[in-house]
């Protein structure tokens, strides 16, 4: 599993990305980015507050699952 951190809100989150996974870091990290920020701007009130309290992103596959502190907000985010 490889890990790396990107900039969300201000604050730096930890990414884990799945070593099985087919596409390269680069190109699942700017789906990822474009991803938050899309939902940040255009999202639902609770997708915003899954966003705004997040401990840490694992990416498998196609998807990307955003862990917040309350494990009752923790959502899987599609890439693609």
């Amino acid at each position: 599993m490889k890990t790396t951190t990107i900039t969300v809100q201000e604050k730096l989150v930890p990414v884990y990305i799945d070593a099985e996974n087919t596409q390269p870091a680069q190109k699942m990290l700017r789906l990822l980015t474009s991803a938050l920020d899309n939902k940040l701007s255009n999202g639902k009130r609770a997708l915003k507050n899954c966003i705004g309290s997040l401990i840490s992103i694992e990416i498998v596959g196609s998807e990307a699952i955003l862990h917040s502190y309350r494990e009752s907000d923790t959502l899987a985010l599609s890439l693609y």
